[in-house]
């Protein structure tokens, strides 16, 4: 378990695709570095890579946001080409993921940082090869798990299931952020966070709005609404900080 060689660290899913773990996670690297931490970086599995010899649009914007000078086989150890689940698009690609080489990564990654951010693909339920799922994964390196949320219809019983699978499963939590609130949100997305914080069995660690530009612009203004949350006590301690 790299969680009990003792560096502090964050396993980041989602209650689906497209809820921005990847710039939640860069964001979150970029407030540690502001806060003097030495930051590590990892994505186990990447789809949708358009040359898998290289790293992919999340990849690349997390070694960009921990400023990484870590191997890109360290960093992202599966590329994969085809947008797919982790195992369909391995098993396209003739690819074994090898669920023992991913832990061996994030641990070496953790003994070289003082805090290792590693974001999942899609959901805890996402399969990585076989019966292996995200969930396990998550579960063998043993960091405490940050569910990214969206605000809209739907997101009440997402975030519910991700966590109830997660307690489950004995995956110790961090907590969840909400994001992407709209600037003017509808009466769906102003009911979330309350409905949220008081169902889940989970702290609520703050509401990131809504954000624009390109990735890195989108990260950079995500970190300084991280700094600026009235939940930041709740977020520091959701970190382990």
């Amino acid at each position: 378990m790299v969680a009990a060689k003792g560096t502090k660290g964050l396993f980041v899913t989602g209650t689906d695709t497209g809820v921005g773990k990847t710039l939640v996670s860069a964001a979150l690297a970029l407030f540690l570095r502001k806060r003097g931490l030495d930051v590590g970086i990892m994505k186990p599995v990447e789809t949708g890579v358009e040359n898998p010899l290289a790293l992919g649009n999340d990849g690349r914007l997390l070694q960009w946001a921990a400023a990484s000078g870590d191997e890109p086989e360290l960093i992202s150890p599966y590329r994969l080409s085809a947008p797919l689940a982790p195992s369909v698009a391995a098993e396209h690609e003739n690819v074994h993921i090898d669920c023992g080489l991913l832990a061996a990564a994030a641990s070496t990654l953790a003994s070289r940082h003082d805090y290792l951010i590693i974001e999942g693909a899609g959901g805890l339920m996402v399969p990585l090869a076989g019966g292996i799922l995200l969930a396990d994964l998550a579960k063998n390196i043993n960091f405490p798990l940050l569910t990214v949320c969206r605000p809209g219809l739907g997101t009440i019983n997402h975030t519910l299931l991700t966590v109830f699978a997660a307690r489950t499963m004995g995956i110790p939590l961090a907590g969840f952020l909400i994001n992407n609130m709209p600037l003017i949100p509808g009466e769906a997305e102003e009911s979330v966070p309350h409905t949220l914080a008081s169902l889940a069995s989970a702290d609520l660690l703050g509401v990131l709005n809504h954000v624009t530009g390109n990735p890195q612009e989108q990260a950079t203004d995500l970190a300084d609404q991280l700094e600026k949350l009235p939940t930041l006590p709740w977020l520091l301690a959701g970190l382990g900080l």
